[in-house]
């Protein structure tokens, strides 16, 4: 009797994993993902108790002491072990120290591109105590200014290539009393010291720590700025503690310790230096660095340098899709993709054309306080939802009024949970275990981002600005954002699904989707920007077919405009407000624009349609 109860014991415990798995394909992912992620808690937790704090540089130099000989960083034909580049940033803290008079709390802001000396430099100010202000190099004139006055740096260097971009605003920095120094051997601009000699002067050996021995989990490490889709940059503030979350996602995306890192894209973003390079700290690992991304050379370089891990964002994996298909396209070391923004069509042909790689799918904003991974590599998801997740770090789907620009609130004056497979705006509660910090000096900005009263009375909520949808299974998936989104004929249209069907036809290379404005109507009507493939025309025909197919009357776009190339920020994020602004009129638009005609398709858009529509003789 008892044997056969242990047997029938010992049975059910070997069929209970085959029964989960049926009631839940993805069982075993999900338990992986919950030991990581609570190995990662109690690593974070180990960090935080520490005296004094065990930083992300605290990171960097324990692999210098464990693996001084390792390689730490490759860019172009030079090469740095972990020693060698503990050793070069020592110089520039020195430096640093001695000539601008660096004391721990200073904001230094940089502004240089993809090079070796980006990273010392980061690395030296963490030295010194001092926080990093990465600046989009890009930036100009009044933008230039505003994200240099807004973390209120005293310091400010530059790369030689930016020497123009600084002189155009030297008048002002002198006016605050700013110290600028240029990565040049001399300069001969008054108000601007060069930099290069002094370290090369400086000497190399180990700085105290006692230069940083205030700095805790919740000193700001950083400010990345927003990109500046929707009006000037805003410079998030990433403490030591953001910096580590941050870092760990290349654990949970499964890099070893023998991987190499491929970071092309700008370190002034979040994606290339907190996931990119401080998750190449966190894990011991070498970073192979290019200063701008090149869709012909890509493959090349990862070949070259035995690249095991990548990184994307936004568009970069279609405009690897859309290079010349090659014999050897296949012939590669690389097996995780870490990222965020491929779109469903390109994930597939992506996998199908390059081979077996693992894409690992985030989400999150700079600074927010809520993200998702899609640990399970299903294509199309931004992530996946997990109890433990949503124990640490609470969320909610809300109901959202895309007219009235604000969440549908019930009698009581709540927010309302909207259910799976309805879309809705991602609203995290901000707590102890889940902060927003805000945008330095910038409360206005800041606390647009709250939302208060969400469920219960005296709550408060970060608003991503993002409408997402969770299907039965758990999956995220990304909709739109609040401000791309717009309605027309009492209808919410998403930017991004009418972008993925005009992807589908096949003279279309790109697409960028906006409303726009029409005079005698409400909301915003649909007009499209649109790249087409070398060599080919715009197909009216297949195009109006397929939106007639595809999508609702509402939401087919009713202007087409051909452009050679469509702008992208620094990060490879389409604009829209300028297009928007600019709208559909022939006089003041030179590129080709069509006009969808009820039942007949797109026809060569005139400025005789343009006056019948602005004066009311034809109804849209």
């Amino acid at each position: 009797m008892l044997v056969s109860i242990l047997l029938a014991t010992l049975a059910g415990l070997a069929l209970a994993p085959l029964l989960l798995c049926w009631r839940n394909p993805h069982f075993f992912d999900d338990v992986n993902y919950a030991l990581t992620t609570i190995q990662i808690a109690l690593r974070l937790n180990k960090f935080k108790k520490g005296k004094p704090c065990y930083s992300i540089l605290d990171r960097f130099l324990d692999s210098v002491a464990r693996q001084p000989d390792k390689q730490f960083l490759v860019f172009e034909d030079s090469s740095y072990t972990y020693r060698q580049a503990d050793q070069e940033s020592n110089k520039v803290a020195r430096a640093l120290s001695q000539h601008a008079a660096l004391k721990e709390g200073d904001t230094v802001a940089l502004f240089l591109g993809n090079e070796p000396r980006f990273v010392w430099l980061w690395l030296a100010l963490a030295k010194l105590g001092c926080t990093a202000s990465l600046l989009n190099y890009n930036i100009r004139s009044k933008s230039l200014l505003h994200c240099f006055s807004c973390c209120e740096a005293r310091v400010l260097i530059a790369g030689p290539d930016l020497k123009g971009a600084v002189e155009e605003v030297l008048p002002s920095l002198k006016q605050q009393c700013i110290q600028v120094f240029i990565l040049s051997e001399n300069c001969d601009v008054e108000g601007i010291e060069s930099l290069s000699d002094k370290i090369q002067q400086a000497g190399d050996q180990p700085l105290s720590r006692h230069l940083r021995a205030n700095i805790n989990f919740k000193s700001p490490a950083l400010y990345i700025y927003t990109s500046g889709t929707t009006g000037l940059p805003k410079a998030a503030v990433i403490n030591h503690e953001r910096l580590w979350m941050a870092s760990f996602l290349q654990t949970i995306a499964g890099v070893r310790s023998d991987d190499i890192i491929y970071v092309y894209l700008p370190l002034y973003h979040s994606s290339a230096f907190l996931m990119g390079l401080c998750g190449a700290i966190e894990r011991g690992i070498t970073v192979v660095l290019r200063r701008k991304f090149s869709a012909s050379q890509f493959w090349n370089d990862c070949r070259k340098y035995n690249v095991t891990i990548i990184q994307y964002i936004g568009e970069i994996m279609r405009y690897l899709c859309n290079t010349p298909k090659r014999d050897n396209d296949k012939d590669h070391k690389v097996r995780v993709a870490l990222g965020n923004g491929i779109r469903a069509d390109t994930w597939a042909e992506f996998l199908q054309r390059f081979g077996d790689i693992h894409i690992c799918e985030c989400y999150g904003a700079t600074e927010g306080n809520v993200g998702f991974v899609n640990y399970i590599g299903k294509i199309g998801a931004i992530g996946k939802e997990h109890f433990l997740h949503k124990m640490g770090c609470p969320y909610a789907l809300i109901r959202y009024d895309t007219e009235k620009e604000e969440p549908v609130r019930d009698s009581r004056g709540f927010c309302i949970e909207v259910a799976k497979e309805e879309t809705g705006l991602l609203v995290a509660k901000i707590g102890e275990r889940t902060p927003f910090s805000g945008y330095a000096k910038n409360k206005q900005q800041t606390e647009k981002k709250k939302l208060r009263d969400v469920f219960v009375t005296g709550d408060l909520y970060f608003n991503s600005g993002d409408l997402l949808k969770i299907d039965s299974e758990g999956f995220v998936f990304f909709q739109d954002r609040i401000g791309d989104t717009f309605r027309w004929k009492g209808e919410n249209v998403a930017t991004t699904e009418v972008a993925d069907h005009l992807l589908m036809v096949d003279c279309v290379e790109e697409a960028n989707v906006y409303g726009v404005k029409v005079p005698g109507h409400e909301g915003r009507i649909g007009m499209a920007s649109l790249k087409l493939k070398e060599n080919m025309d715009f197909d009216s025909k297949a195009a109006y077919e397929h939106v007639k197919n595809s999508l609702p009357s509402y939401a087919r776009p009713r202007f087409i405009r051909i452009q050679d190339s469509l702008t992208v920020t620094g990060t490879f994020k389409q604009m829209k407000m300028n297009l928007a602004e600019e709208g559909f009129n022939p006089a003041v638009i030179r590129d080709p624009l069509l006009y969808l005609e009820e039942n007949k398709g797109y026809i060569p858009m005139t400025q005789e349609i343009f006056n019948s529509i602005a004066e009311g003789r034809i109804r849209l």
